[in-house]
């Protein structure tokens, strides 16, 4: 040991030799490249800028090497305490879940104590009681143990052990304790002055949109949520809330949203999706898109797509989207499309007048991609089909399979004709004169994909079998 010692005491002071020597090359080369001076071995000063490079380079990696040697001697140093510790840590001292030395030790509901990057890991895997006593949770906030921590921190220093604090220990996610106390902070400024609250979403956003361990943290608490949109509680009505403050509280909500396991959580919190509708109805065009994005990655559970669609999203999207804003388009496009997988959303959908409001826009040859591929989905709906009918859709479907060179939608176009044909057979005379003047429908069954020609044949097979029998007749 004290020949290692000696060693590393010999080669931080050759560091610091070479590390001054650097340095005074350094400043005799900035020198000269500030009087720009030059010669025919230095033209234009170019040469001592490059030396002035190498050096500067050299310098960091001298003192890199240094930093390194002494994490490595840190690290050493912690192996060994800890290795001591082990033997003689009392067991009120270790956490119930990895029987090691508690570094952040934290209280959960049942008052039990554990050290938190354990905890956690056991509350993200979906458990919601306590491991040691069995008992359910009643919420899975986790609440510091300062007096458990103090006695550990005094229990190492009579023992000459430095040991880590929680501040310089990050759990898994990369988060802090001042990362977790700066969370607390900006949810209780939410019950604050207006000022605050705008600051602190303001804050959230950024750190929601950035950080997915900041989205993660919303889901440790069932009170965390609510807490956010307070000031939504304390306005009588949405026109009260500063736009700013509710385009960020709604923004913040779309960045929860995209976490996985806060897809659930944020759609069941009761005032959510309430508030989410408003802002389609009463918010900004921003404030507006990303509320509907909101509801589009919420959708992506069938539980949620019930949720939301009992809740009434389907109109105001439906209104948004005849609205046109570009900015909004595509949002209101994809909630409606995700929402209407399921049956009674589709039923709700044509109710809330759908069939029109894409029609409408598909004729105007507005985000015909989406808007077309809703239309198909719908069109397993009869009464869909009947309003798609009466409101020309037939040569609005026909003219757009001529122009588009999209096989995609070709084949969506196709396939509602088809349903259409099976409906109606007042729109089959339709089909057959532009059969017969274009060859629109064979063009399909020869060169579409192969569910679009098995559409199109069953089409050209029923308008034959019309013709025959009238024949016949």
């Amino acid at each position: 040991m004290a020949k290692s010692g000696v060693f590393e005491g010999d080669q931080s002071v050759a560091v610091a030799r070479a590390t001054t020597e650097l340095k005074k090359e350094l400043q005799r080369l900035v020198k000269a490249i500030i009087e720009d001076s030059s010669s025919e071995e230095e033209p234009n000063g170019f040469g001592f800028i490059e030396r002035a490079n190498q050096t500067l380079q050299a310098l960091k990696e001298l003192k890199e090497g240094g930093k390194q040697r002494s994490i490595k001697r840190i690290n050493n140093n912690n192996n060994e305490s800890s290795t001591s510790l082990w033997a003689s840590c009392p067991q009120e001292f270790r956490c119930p879940l990895s029987k090691e030395l508690m570094r952040d030790p934290v209280i959960l509901s049942t008052g039990q104590t554990y050290d938190r990057p354990f905890i956690q890991k056991w509350l993200k895997a979906g458990n919601r009681i306590c491991p040691r006593t069995q008992q359910v949770l009643s919420h899975t906030i986790l609440t510091p143990n300062y007096l458990v921590r103090d006695m550990i921190s005094q229990w190492c220093k009579n023992r000459g052990v430095q040991f880590p604090g929680p501040l310089q220990y990050a759990d898994e996610d990369g988060l802090t304790e001042a990362d977790r106390d700066l969370f607390l902070s900006l949810l209780k400024k939410m019950s604050s002055t207006q000022s605050e609250q705008k600051e602190a979403a303001r804050t959230l956003r950024s750190l929601t949109k950035r950080m997915p361990s900041f989205r993660a943290l919303f889901g440790e608490s069932l009170d965390a949520i609510p807490q956010l949109l307070t000031p939504f509680c304390q306005s009588k009505s949405q026109n009260e809330i500063h736009p700013d403050l509710q385009e960020d509280l709604i923004t913040t909500l779309l960045n929860l949203s995209i976490h996985d396991n806060n897809k659930k959580l944020v759609a069941e919190t009761p005032m959510v999706v309430p508030l989410l509708l408003d802002a389609l109805r009463f918010g900004t065009i921003e404030t507006k898109s990303n509320s509907a994005a909101t509801l589009f990655t919420l959708s992506a559970l069938d539980s949620n797509k019930s949720l939301i669609g009992k809740a009434g999203a389907l109109k105001p999207l439906i209104d948004l989207l005849e609205e046109g804003h570009p900015l909004a388009m595509k949002d209101v496009a994809s909630a409606i499309f995700n929402l209407c997988i399921i049956h009674e959303n589709k039923a709700r959908a044509v109710r809330d007048g759908a069939v029109r409001a894409l029609l409408n826009k598909i004729k105007n040859r507005v985000h015909v991609d989406e808007l077309l591929a809703i239309l198909a989905m719908l069109s397993s709906n009869q009464k869909a089909v009947e309003e798609m009918g009466d409101l020309g859709a037939v040569s609005c479907l026909l003219s757009l399979i001529k122009e588009t060179n999209c096989a995609r939608n070709k084949e969506n176009c196709i396939a509602v004709l088809y349903t259409i044909c099976y409906y109606d057979r007042t729109k089959w005379k339709e089909m057959r004169d532009e059969e017969s003047s274009y060859g629109t429908l064979s063009q399909i069954a020869q060169n579409g994909t192969s569910r679009a020609k098995r559409k199109a044949n069953g089409i050209l097979d029923r308008l034959n079998r019309a013709i025959n029998l009238t024949h016949t007749a």
